[in-house]
């Protein structure tokens, strides 16, 4: 349980969100949502002790242990990935500690015996002798083979980095556990691992996450910052979304009547939980829905960017024809003998184990390498945009995102250019940033004001949803499922894929898995499941 009471926080002129009073129990999961600086991750500090608030208090229950996803990736570079986890428990590793200090001692005394024995005795109690295999099932579910282990911090990749900060933060069944950002480097497997282990947590748990699949498979309420203050709904992120965008519509009807208006809002809930309790991707745990106040829900005060495609011309029959295309990096096979052809109007995610394949195919149909074997041939009437994973080259410069936009642009003018810019949310002084300058989210936005220019019939994205905050998510997930041309794209979001995907092809090193299905039905077909394991077996 977490207790937070009059709780304000300010910087300088700006408050961020004032005289807060909340509880988070146990068994509940909470997904904090809000737009960029709203104050989730300030709020995460400020639970976690790390940051001292304006005014308030947080305060936990009696006797209760807090665990935090920590963000220093670099911190325990010199411990083993074995330590580092167990380092997670606090309590138990301190008790380690002082336990093996008293037996390394060559003068041990009664009083450290005596001493030894309630460590040992505390020890057993907290299942001690069972840590390093809890330890390590912890790891391994998270995706950290074995033979990894016992290797230094320093020696792992940055992604792996994050898996064992991550089991670090889960290891020891904390009482209360907050994670920022905790699906950032998972693949999709991974990330299903921890949606199965959350929902079966019976603590508190608090989470900011851009996922929204995460959160609606984890969540049983949700904390929206949101007009400088805190508002907590009972319900996952899609049932929020869902109820605020009502809202939103309700507001700009004026005329309607305040009772035809909640009628409509009492309807709403009412399919809603109908639906939540048929999904397989909510807790079922929780009836999520029995306190929610009607009053609450209003539109939020998010700005969403404008995404939108409009294709110059129709495609024809013929979008694109792969043969016998392979790919490898250093002796290592990326894909090998892919073969299909793409039809009118497919929308097709690209997966594979090794992340390195999908950029590796994209790079190759746009034309930016080579392949090891194979071709590939795009029909005459196709028109392409692509949305590559590495954007760095381009903003390599320091004009402003007016003259930057202009390199891809026929017209000039700068009223032409300031409308895509404002479509993104770059509005006033801010299309006269360097393009050096920009964070990621602001590059990726950037980068799609790029590709709407083009009027393009098929869209290619390699994970189109990095860096990206929820909003932006939202919109050009909305936007592509409406989207009249062809969409090839790979992407670590779930809902993402699921719910732009018509068709699933799986590169592996040998040969292709392609099903026209959507994502959920491909994920849970055994015989794909089969086919898949025998593929990846092969290598």
């Amino acid at each position: 349980m977490i207790a937070v009471n009059n709780l304000t926080q300010q910087f300088g002129k700006r408050i961020l969100f004032q005289d807060v009073n909340l509880k988070f129990t146990a068994g509940n999961c909470y997904g904090i949502i809000g737009a960029n600086g709203a104050g989730k991750s300030t709020l995460m500090r400020i639970l976690s002790g790390e940051l001292t608030p304006t005014r308030g208090s947080v305060t936990q229950g009696p006797g209760e242990r807090m665990s935090v996803l920590e963000q220093d990736h670099f911190k325990h570079d010199d411990d083993t990935v074995i330590t580092t986890v167990l380092k997670g428990h606090t309590v138990l590793w301190d008790i380690m500690q002082e336990k093996d200090a008293i037996y390394a001692k060559t003068d041990f005394t009664d009083a450290d015996g005596v001493r030894a024995a309630e460590l040992e005795e505390k020890f057993a109690e907290m299942e001690g002798w069972n840590a390093e295999s809890d330890a390590a099932a912890l790891l391994s579910g998270l995706g950290i083979k074995e033979d990894k282990h016992y290797m230094y911090m320093r020696d792992l990749s940055g992604n792996e980095k994050v898996r064992v900060l991550l089991a670090k933060a889960l290891f020891g069944n904390p009482d209360n556990l907050l994670l920022d950002e905790p699906t950032n480097d998972l693949d999709l497997d991974t990330v299903a691992w921890l949606e199965d282990y959350l929902s079966k947590f019976e603590n508190t748990v608090l989470v900011v996450s851009h996922d929204r699949h995460f959160l609606d498979s984890v969540c049983t309420n949700t904390l929206d910052i949101d007009y400088n203050k805190m508002t907590l709904f009972a319900g996952n992120y899609s049932f929020w979304y869902e109820s605020s965008q009502l809202a939103l519509r309700q507001q700009q009807q004026q005329n309607k009547k305040a009772e035809e208006k909640r009628k409509e809002l009492l309807e709403f809930i009412q399919r809603f939980s109908a639906n939540v309790a048929k999904s397989k991707q909510t807790t079922s745990r929780k009836k999520m829905l029995e306190k929610l106040n009607i009053e609450e829900i209003q539109p939020s005060s998010r700005r969403y960017p404008g995404i939108i495609f409009t294709p110059q011309r129709e495609p024809g029959n013929k979008i694109l024809e792969v043969q016998g295309l392979s790919a490898s990096v250093d002796g290592e096979v990326l894909f090998n003998d892919v073969n299909f052809a793409v039809e009118k109007g497919d929308k097709v995610a690209f997966l594979s184990r090794d992340p390195r394949a999908m950029t590796a195919f994209f790079e190759i149909i746009n034309g930016n390498r080579k392949a090891d074997s194979g071709s590939y041939d795009w029909g005459q009437t196709i028109t392409t945009a692509y949305l590559p994973l590495d954007n760095s080259e381009f903003f390599n410069t320091d004009m402003n995102l007016v003259d930057w936009l202009c390199q891809w642009s026929s017209d000039s003018s700068e009223i032409y250019l300031k409308g895509f810019l404002g479509k993104m949310l770059f509005s006033g002084e801010e299309v006269l940033k360097k393009a050096s300058v920009l964070s990621g989210g602001e590059k990726m936005r950037c980068m799609i004001a790029r590709m709407m220019m083009k009027d393009a019939n098929t869209l290619v994205l390699d994970s189109p949803t990095n860096h990206l905050d929820l909003e932006s998510i939202q919109a050009f997930n909305n936007t592509l499922q409406s989207f009249k041309g062809n969409v090839l794209f790979a992407s670590h979001d779930h809902e993402f894929i699921q719910t732009v995907a018509t068709r699933i092809i799986e590169l592996t090193p040998n040969g292709i898995i392609d099903k026209m299905m959507d994502y959920d039905d491909y994920i849970t077909d055994d015989r794909v499941a089969a086919i898949r394991d025998r593929l990846y077996s092969q290598s």
